[in-house]
C-alpha cells in the first residue's frame, strides 16, 4: 500500500497542514562527518557512517529521488545493509514496502517485537484519535525483531535499542555509540523545546508521555548528552531543550506549541538542492 499512502500523504496531509507551522524537517545534508539525511517532503531519511560502514535509519516514502538524493551525498543503495525501523508509518517504511522500487530488497531490517505485530496483522494502527485504520504494511526483507535495552554491533557502530511506545506500540528509538539518538515520531521540536510527538496521530498520549519521561531518565542515569534527531524537526544538542516539554502534547489545534519558523508548506521542497547538500552543513534547531 506504500504507493497509495504516500500519494494521500503528498496530497491531503500537505493540505491538512499547510500554514500548521509543524513540520519543519532537515534539507538533504550532512549534520557533521557521520551523520547524513535526505529529505523526502517533510520527512527525513538518516544515515550513519563509520569504519566503511553505512546504516540506515528509517526509510521514508515510496518517494521516486531517494536514489538521486542519496547521490548528492555520495552513498550508494547497494552499501546498505542494515536498516534500523524507529515505526511502522508509510512515512518511515515506504522505501522497503513491497510496492516500493527495492532500492533496498537485500537489506535486514531491525524492528521492535512489539511494533513487528503491526507487520503480521496482528494489530491494526490507528490514527486520527482512533477513528482511522491504516491499511497493513507488507515488507519482505529479511527483519531481526528487537527488545527493549538490546545492543547490537553492526561492523563496528554500536546501536542500542530504547523502546518508547505512545505514538505506535512498539516505536524504537535508536542510540548510535553514545552519541546520536535517532527519536522517530516521538518528540516534536517547537521554537520552544520538545513536546510528544503530535497528538492525532498517536496510538496512546498518555503512554506517549510516560515514555517520553522514562528515556529522559535513562540518559540522565547514564550521563548521556546526545545530538537528538528526529524523523520532521530537525536536531538539536541541547538535552534541557529536548525534554523542555515531555509533559505536554503537540497538537494542530493549539496555536501555542506551533513553530513560526517552520515552512508554511513543509511539502515544497524546493529549496532542497544538490548544491547546498554538498556544501553546508545542517543546523541544530534555534535553541
Amino acid at each position: 500500500m506504500s504507493k497509495k499512502a504516500t500519494e494521500f500523504q503528498r496530497k491531503e496531509m500537505s493540505r491538512m497542514y499547510r500554514g500548521k507551522e509543524i513540520f519543519k524537517p532537515l534539507n538533504t545534508g550532512w549534520i557533521d562527518d557521520r551523520v547524513a539525511c535526505v529529505r523526502e517532503w517533510v520527512a527525513n531519511i538518516f544515515f550513519c557512517r563509520k569504519n566503511g560502514i553505512t546504516i540506515m535509519l528509517d526509510a521514508g516514502y515510496n518517494y521516486k529521488r531517494l536514489e538521486e538524493k542519496m547521490g548528492w551525498l555520495g552513498i550508494d543503495p547497494k552499501e546498505i545493509h542494515d536498516i534500523f525501523i524507529t515505526h511502522q508509518d508509510t512515512d518511515h517504511v515506504g522505501a522497503v514496502e513491497a510496492d516500493s522500487p527495492g532500492l533496498f530488497r537485500d537489506a535486514t531490517l531491525y524492528v521492535s517485537e512489539t511494533e513487528n505485530r503491526y507487520l503480521t496483522g496482528e494489530v491494526r494502527r490507528k490514527v486520527i484519535y482512533h477513528m482511522y485504520k491504516l491499511p497493513q504494511v507488507t515488507i519482505h526483507n529479511p527483519k531481526v525483531l528487537l527488545r527493549d535495552g538490546q545492543v547490537l554491533d553492526i561492523g563496528g557502530i554500536k546501536v542500542e535499542c530504547f523502546q518508547v511506545p505512545g505514538h505506535t506500540w512498539g516505536h524504537m528509538v535508536y542510540l548510535i555509540d553514545d552519541k546520536y539518538l535517532f527519536t522517530g515520531d516521538t518528540i516534536w521540536f517547537g521554537v520552544d523545546g520538545g513536546y510528544s510527538f503530535i497528538s492525532a496521530l498517536a496510538e496512546d498520549n498518555k503512554l506517549a508521555i510516560k515514555s517520553l519521561a522514562a528515556l529522559e531518565e535513562k540518559l540522565q542515569n547514564r550521563g548521556l548528552r546526545p545530538l537528538f534527531i528526529t524523523g520532521h524537526t530537525g536536531w538539536t544538542d541541547d538535552f534541557d531543550f529536548a525534554f523542555a516539554h515531555k509533559d505536554q502534547l503537540c497538537s494542530p489545534f493549539k496555536k501555542k506549541v506551533h513553530d513560526p519558523t517552520a515552512p508554511y508548506d513543509a511539502y515544497d521542497e524546493s529549496d532542497d538542492t544538490e548544491e547546498r547538500a554538498r556544501v553546508e552543513l545542517l543546523k541544530p534547531v534555534r535553541t
